[in-house]
């Protein structure tokens, strides 16, 4: 690992481009907006993709999960009582589990009511609604704001111009404590539709042909920037569908930009809360007063000065384009988003559940689509129709409208606003052997029910008729309406080989400016925590060397035997991926491994390591050369024997007298790197408080 030492708090300065700077993409202006030094102030210089900065977020949000992050927040203050920095910072919500009322959960809720009341943050509690629903109904997640939150879906804030990205629970701990955390840079992928959608198809069909159109990683760890006249074609909810999805898609967030159709839906919001004469459950009293006329022409300026758009010279990792006149109402699996087939092409696939549930599909505007199928139909026999609307405000918004009622006059049996069956939990699942399709986000095997039972995806409106005909169809078949498009979607996809600008870091005084050791290459791509770290071990509680002593030994038997402590790895692309265990970091960290360089890595490897103090670079050309040396290893260790030499103040690695570009290591990187991790950083940071 890298040498441990005091940290002095310093505040170093930024990755330096000798390049004349270019123009930012409108993730990359978020950021900047939200990128602070090592002493809370803003950073100076333009920020881009693949740096490594400290962010102070807008809003972060944990929900029924904010118990587990409880306790690793005390043990900051080793088990006292500690004050959370920035309270209006913060919002806790429960939406994953409200069907439990067993003692033990309502005790957990109970224990998180009362922290929050503690500490001063908004609340709220069981039956208030999915919370990423309520940040977006009572404007936590604004357009032009960065928000985190420790649920892989806080891309659905994408849908209205806010930048929505996850977080680990050790993160949300940091945050809380100091407000702040990391985050690198993704690469950027600008998606622009064109055309207009055709009758019947929604934001849920845009996004399945995505999902199963660009299937092969081509997002993976990327954020995604919406653009193209064909926006202006989808809904807010249609883009909130979207911008959820994009997680399956394997994107760090997925952003739509500001623009007329979202000013009118937010003036539309601030004039509904205003007249509100009885505050739901969902609302957030904190937040709601923030959500007025005033912000939206705040925004709406900003907006006209190009602060929220992209600039003429900003560059994309790659862009792609979709023509929307081309997508049909579809249907995304059976347990696969990368499978999908148009619904009109099914014929005897029964179903025996179907689903209007999830943050994904059920607003008001998904349970209309649905009521408009259902009116004056019944749900199949052998059918169950399970619908939980978003949050308590949707709800009351559907009794409103009548729509709710047509459901449950077809038969639908109705669930409290939460995740519920959308995360295996509650009643309603999947039993062995059945199928269900469901206008959630998810259909991994034996998420929303048993392993043996297959899972669907499509809009609302095909989950109704699904549900009515007892398989899987096209609406039309029972409406008339949206007939299927012709043809395949067209969809079109460019890589853009944007070399990055040749410049340097200033390092830290205390941060060694160069490290060496023996290359060791583990060539498999997607090489997963499991290879990395059993799961048999994961809940042994193993000694770090004993820890030490079982790394990688499903991926490779031999790999203790070849390694010697200094030597650098050198692994694939999308290192790390698989479950989030901390361990498959940490054993590599006490192994001796100094610094893991990768072609890609699991974004969630990315944060266990440096969270631990253990440093992960990227050098996609380094391990194409590699590729290029060992095109057949005989081993899936090789050790080379050869010297791997870093230069962080220029972020290049010499190897075989040759120089390769890698991502520079920024200054909030070496300052958890050299504490040893993030938890070490929040104490001396408390401490020198």
């Amino acid at each position: 690992m890298l040498p441990r030492r005091a940290s002095t708090l310093a505040a170093p300065a930024r990755w330096r481009a000798t390049a004349p700077p270019r123009g930012q993409n409108l993730v990359e202006k978020l950021v900047q907006k939200y990128a602070v030094d090592g002493e809370g102030a803003a950073v100076e210089g333009l920020v881009y993709s693949g740096e490594f900065v400290s962010i102070k977020p807008h809003k972060v949000m944990t929900h029924d999960n904010t118990s587990a992050v409880m306790p690793k927040f005390k043990a900051l203050w080793d088990g006292g009582a500690g004050k959370v920095r920035y309270p209006e910072q913060l919002f806790f919500g429960i939406d994953h589990d409200v069907q439990n009322v067993t003692p033990e959960n309502l005790k957990k809720y109970d224990a998180i009511e009362a922290f929050a009341k503690e500490q001063g943050v908004a609340f709220t509690g069981a039956g208030a609604g999915i919370v990423h629903q309520v940040m977006v109904e009572n404007g936590m997640a604004f357009p032009g704001t960065l928000v985190v939150a420790s649920d892989s879906h806080s891309n659905m804030y994408g849908g209205i111009g806010c930048l929505g990205t996850p977080v680990v629970r050790t993160d949300a701990a940091a945050l809380w404590a100091t407000g702040q955390t990391w985050w690198t840079i993704p690469k950027v992928t600008r998606v622009e539709l064109v055309g207009t959608l055709p009758e019947g198809c929604s934001g849920k069909d845009v996004i399945i042909t995505l999902c199963a159109g660009i299937n092969a990683d081509e997002v993976l760890n990327h954020a995604i920037e919406f653009a193209g006249a064909g926006v202006a074609e989808l809904s807010v909810d249609d883009r909130l569908t979207v911008a959820n999805m994009t997680t399956e898609w394997g994107a760090l967030a997925g952003v739509f930009p500001v623009d007329a159709v979202l000013l009118d839906w937010l003036r539309g919001r601030a004039s509904a809360i205003e007249r509100r004469s009885s505050v739901p459950r969902s609302a957030v009293s904190a937040a709601a007063g923030n959500f007025d006329e005033a912000r939206v022409v705040a925004l709406e300026a900003a907006a006209a000065a190009g602060d929220l758009a992209p600039d003429a010279d900003a560059v994309y990792a790659q862009e792609i384009t979709l023509d929307l006149s081309k997508v049909t109402p579809c249907v995304s699996g059976p347990n696969s988003v990368k499978k999908m087939t148009p619904a009109a092409e099914f014929k005897d696939k029964a179903i025996q559940k179907a689903y209007l549930v999830s943050c994904t599909n059920s607003r008001a505007s998904d349970i209309a689509a649905a009521a408009e199928v259902l009116a004056g139909k019944k749900v199949a026999p052998g059918v169950e129709l399970y619908v939980a609307p978003a949050s308590d405000e949707v709800r009351v918004t559907a009794e409103a409208e009548q729509t709710w009622q047509v459901l449950l006059d077809a038969g639908a049996i109705p669930l409290p606003a939460g995740c519920g069956p959308c995360v295996g939990l509650g009643m309603g699942l999947l039993q062995e052997g059945e199928a269900g399709i469901s206008a959630s986000n998810r259909n991994f095997k034996g998420r929303m029910g048993h392993p043996k039972a297959e899972c669907y995806l499509a809009s609302p409106a095909v989950v109704a008729a699904s549900a009515v005909a007892g398989r899987i169809t096209h609406p039309a078949a029972l409406t008339g309406k949206g007939v299927a498009a012709a043809g395949e979607p067209a969809a079109k996809i460019a890589s853009n080989a944007a070399t990055p600008p040749a410049g340097s870091v200033a390092l830290r005084e205390d941060f060694p400016a160069t490290l060496s050791g023996n290359l060791v290459y583990l060539h498999e791509d997607n090489l997963n925590t499991d290879g990395i770290y059993a799961g048999k071990h994961t809940y042994s509680h193993l000694e770090p060397p004993a820890m030490a002593q079982v790394a990688m030994e499903n991926y490779d038997p031999a790999f203790g035997e070849l390694y010697t402590p200094g030597d650098i790895v050198v692994g694939g692309y999308n290192f790390g991926s698989g479950s989030s265990r901390e361990q498959a970091a940490t054993c590599l960290k006490y192994k001796g491994v100094p610094l893991i360089i990768a072609g890609s890595f699991s974004q969630t490897y990315q944060r266990n390591a440096f969270n631990n103090g253990l440093a992960v670079l990227e050098s996609p050309a380094l391990v194409e050369y590699l590729r290029a040396a060992h095109p057949t290893p005989a081993a899936p260790t090789v050790a080379t024997g050869r010297a791997l030499h870093i230069d962080f103040a220029t972020a290049t690695a010499t190897y075989d007298g040759r120089a390769f570009p890698v991502s520079p290591l920024g200054p909030f990187a070496q300052e958890i790197c050299l504490v040893g991790g993030l938890e070490s950083w929040v104490r001396t940071r408390l401490a020198a408080a």
